[in-house]
């Protein structure tokens, strides 16, 4: 028998904020596909390949964002900096995560409130689509393969996919449901939930030693909701004296605000009623065009929230008063950006501390458990979700009693979406290109069928 290497057995140095600073912008700027590629991106590289937390510790941390209001792979990336350098390690974890989608939806929003399409942009799209579906369907399997390691997990698993995909069952519900069953069964049949400890957890730079106390006193906790809080109302002590009361952009603030305290689940969960808000109560948006957004978001790195990005650009582009359009819509698009994802950084730094001092509690530890196992059927349920959207031109629903799923139309099958799909897979599965080729080479195809005229 082989003995391990010295590098395989012995943790790697604890990484400087530079090197860490890199591999945050990194992560940030191949962060596409959505909650599920983003998270096995940064499983990929912060457990497997950086050796920088054990796999153990990236569950549990998990388990807690995927409890929160807004982007999970967001406030992962800044509980995950938190742990290595502090504070200013989740800032910028964190801001990097979402500046280069930021940029990007800034952007393509621009574009599209002044040229409304663009066949350059949607060719783009279409070939980015397909090598998402398959980006995702990698994640369920790598995330299922890690968390569903007993029959209890793949049983609530099994019931978490179909709660969400055929009965409509609301994402907290679901949840926290989970993290019942989790609990009850740690506390009297542990070994439905106990797991092999996972390999690699001893040659991390965090591990899973003892609870982590940094942090936890209630004065720190009063100085975070003081900083973060204050962070995240500041912009009405600009926009009231220079605007008053009723504008767009005390709607923007007030309406995201909300979106940041409700949106469990995020962007799919939230979608139809800021579709229905956008487009009802306060008119910013056209019928249809919240779908082109999440189109923006889903072919763009970071949160699939920055939708609401989008959202807020074409608010303030469409209604900027005595500003230039286009400075409006920027102005706009930081505004919501910033109160969405603010409350994101006061979440992390408040728990944080006091979730790390509950790896101690096996019943707890057991909730969390079973609530990533839990995760893995939410993100199957928005893989196949994704699927039939990129597949089929119509979905509609198909209702049973209380149940109600998805039905794609047949006829409306996209033969040229679907040979991509196939083309993605294969480089990622069959030739493991990786993520970047597969990106490149399927939006290379959809830019070349744009030119010879079929998209």
């Amino acid at each position: 028998m082989v003995a391990p290497s010295t590098r395989d057995s012995e943790a790697p140095d604890h990484p400087s904020f530079l090197e860490a600073l890199k591999v945050w912008a990194r992560i940030g700027l191949l962060s596409f596909g959505g909650p599920a590629g983003q998270i096995a991106l940064m499983h990929r590289t912060l457990v497997e390949e950086k050796r920088w937390i054990s796999e153990r510790r990236f569950l549990h941390a998990l388990n807690y964002c995927m409890l929160l209001p807004g982007p999970e792979a967001m406030q992962l990336a800044t509980y995950v900096g938190w742990l290595l350098h502090g504070t200013r390690g989740g800032i910028v974890a964190g801001a990097l995560f979402v500046l280069p989608g930021f940029l990007c939806i800034v952007v393509l929003a621009a574009t599209y409130a002044m040229f409304q399409s663009s066949d350059v942009l949607a060719s783009l799209f279409f070939g980015l689509k397909a090598a998402i579906l398959a980006i995702v369907v990698e994640a369920v399997l790598r995330i299922g393969k890690r968390a569903l390691t007993t029959p209890f997990n793949r049983l609530v698993a099994l019931f978490a996919f179909l709660a969400l995909f055929a009965f409509s069952v609301p994402f907290p519900v679901v949840v926290l449901s989970a993290g019942l069953a989790g609990y009850i069964a740690a506390r009297w049949r542990p070994d439905m939930i106990a797991t092999k400890a996972p390999i690699g957890d001893e040659s991390a730079v965090i591990q899973d030693g003892p609870e982590d106390r940094r942090g936890a006193g209630w004065a720190r906790a009063g100085r975070i909701l003081l900083i973060w809080g204050g962070l995240w109302a500041a912009p009405l002590l600009l926009i009231l004296p220079l605007a008053g009361p009723a504008n767009v952009w005390t709607s923007i603030m007030g309406f995201f605000s909300q979106m940041a305290v409700v949106s469990f689940g995020g962007a799919y969960a939230v979608l139809a009623y800021v579709a229905q808000q956008a487009v009802e109560t306060y008119g910013w948006l056209a019928p249809g065009e919240m779908l082109d957004g999440l189109a923006l978001a889903e072919t763009t790195p970071g949160p699939l929230v920055l939708v609401l990005t989008y959202v807020g650009f074409l608010a303030a582009f469409r209604e900027a008063g005595g500003l230039d359009p286009l400075l409006s819509g920027v102005l706009g698009a930081g505004l919501a950006t910033w109160v969405t994802f603010i409350p994101c950084f006061l979440w992390i730094f408040l728990g944080a501390p006091h979730i790390e001092r509950l790896r101690s509690s096996p019943a707890l530890a057991g909730a969390l458990a079973t609530i990533t196992a839990a995760v893995v059927g939410v993100i199957l349920n928005l893989a196949i979700w994704f699927a039939l959207h990129v597949i089929f031109a119509e979905v509609g629903t198909a209702s049973f009693g209380p149940i109600s799923m998805p039905l794609p139309a047949l006829e409306t099958l996209d033969p040229l979406a679907l040979a991509l799909g196939i083309i993605a897979a294969m480089t990622l599965f069959l030739y493991k290109l990786g993520l970047l080729p597969t990106l490149a080479i399927c939006g290379g195809l959809g830019l070349l069928l744009g030119a010879l005229g079929f998209i």
